[in-house]
């Protein structure tokens, strides 16, 4: 395996299009790194010049020691993994998984021998003899990836492998692709447009947009300190909500929140330094849905804390009921907030319940630049 470095990429097209715009990424031998964001975003433009299918403008691209900006794909000592399969129809399972080493002139003993262990790997022995129209969709993906190992690179790289099957064969693939990480410690680069696959998948996320990286971290560090309000938005699943509103003085330092024409005032606990500058203004609030619950389990989870969250009476306009949660919507500063409650409280669409918002977790964004400030 190999370590990645990407140093001040560029990418302008001939019509001066620029897709890339300095993009600056380490990732240590053995990591995951998940390059994620919305459409146009780059970040597929990015994994294909890691691979060699796309120029570099400027900057440079290094696998271990090399740069590799000049090298072709064949010889960068990567596998691909594609969206679409890219299996060989007429060829049985063992036969795709082969063909490469076949290019190679790797003999025919040793080739078997990878075929049995990457089959053996990726639990699919049985299916060796059928073609990929006799395989489900997770199992030609399976097979893409057996390719891939059978190939032993220096790295690997996905592009959104998962998007073309259902949400129950994603969720069964995504616990594969970690399994086959923790068992080969590879590297491995991800394009997803996913934030689930994000976190789960990811030891480091680049969240990426309009060609520039927005925040590069851990998935936990991205969720909790998000850098901006993109980051904040695009990570998390729900969305994290804002509310713009603004600070007072009372007692410290407290948020003004608003709902069916009562006022709150939320304290905010240990507020920075920066956002003590914020006195008097007007700031976007960022909390996620699981630090606005019902306020009986927020009593139960905060009974020994020196932080108890403040409690707010407020109407249920809907709730979608999860299993293990129910979601209730309501309103507050005029925006549409979700909130993540225990199914016990028993919240109905026009009926009264009471929430805790637990500011401790929030984070404070400027209105004009978007950028974090406390």
């Amino acid at each position: 395996m190999a370590s990645l470095s990407i140093r001040n990429v560029r990418k302008v097209y001939p019509n001066g299009a620029e897709i890339l715009k300095g993009i600056d990424l380490e990732i240590e031998d053995g990591q995951f790194l998940i390059l994620v964001g919305g459409s146009g975003c780059g970040k597929s433009t990015l994994l294909n010049m890691i691979a060699g299918l796309e120029t570099v403008t400027e900057g440079e691209i290094c696998i271990g020691e090399r740069v590799v900006n000049n090298v072709p794909p064949k010889e960068r000592d990567i596998a691909m993994v594609f969206q679409s399969y890219a299996l060989y129809p007429t060829m049985t399972v063992r036969e795709n998984i082969s063909f490469g080493l076949g290019i190679r002139k790797v003999p025919k003993a040793e080739q078997e021998q990878i075929v049995n262990r990457v089959a053996e790997t990726l639990q699919m022995t049985h299916l060796l003899d059928r073609k990929p129209a006799m395989l489900s969709g997770g199992q030609r993906q399976r097979v893409a990836m057996g390719r891939a190992i059978a190939r032993d690179p220096s790295l690997f790289l996905f592009d959104e492998p998962l998007s073309n099957l259902d949400a129950k064969l994603r969720v069964e693939m995504r616990a594969e692709i970690k399994l086959l990480h923790q068992r080969l410690g590879a590297t491995i680069v991800y394009v997803t447009h996913d934030q689930i696959e994000a976190m789960t998948l990811g030891d480091r996320i680049a969240v990426m947009r309009d060609g520039v990286v927005q925040q590069f971290g851990s998935p936990q560090e991205i969720y909790d300190n998000p850098t901006n309000l993109y980051v904040a938005g695009f990570i998390g699943s729900p969305s994290m909500n804002f509310l713009r509103g603004k600070l007072v003085a009372d007692n410290g330092l407290s948020f003004v929140l608003e709902h069916h024409g009562a006022t709150t005032l939320l304290p905010v606990p240990t507020p920075s330094t920066a956002l003590r500058g914020w006195l008097g203004k007007e700031v976007i609030l960022g909390i996620r849905p699981e630090h606005v619950t019902d306020a009986d389990s927020a009593r139960r989870a905060t009974a020994t804390a020196d932080y108890h969250p403040t409690e707010v009476d407020c109407r249920v306009e809907i709730t979608e009921p999860t299993g293990p949660d129910t979601l209730v919507f309501s309103w507050f500063n005029g925006t549409r907030m979700t909130c993540r409650t225990h199914p016990r409280a028993n919240a109905v669409p026009g009926g009264d319940v009471r929430l805790a918002f637990d500011l401790s977790k929030a984070v404070f964004f400027d209105p004009a630049t978007e950028l974090r400030i406390g």
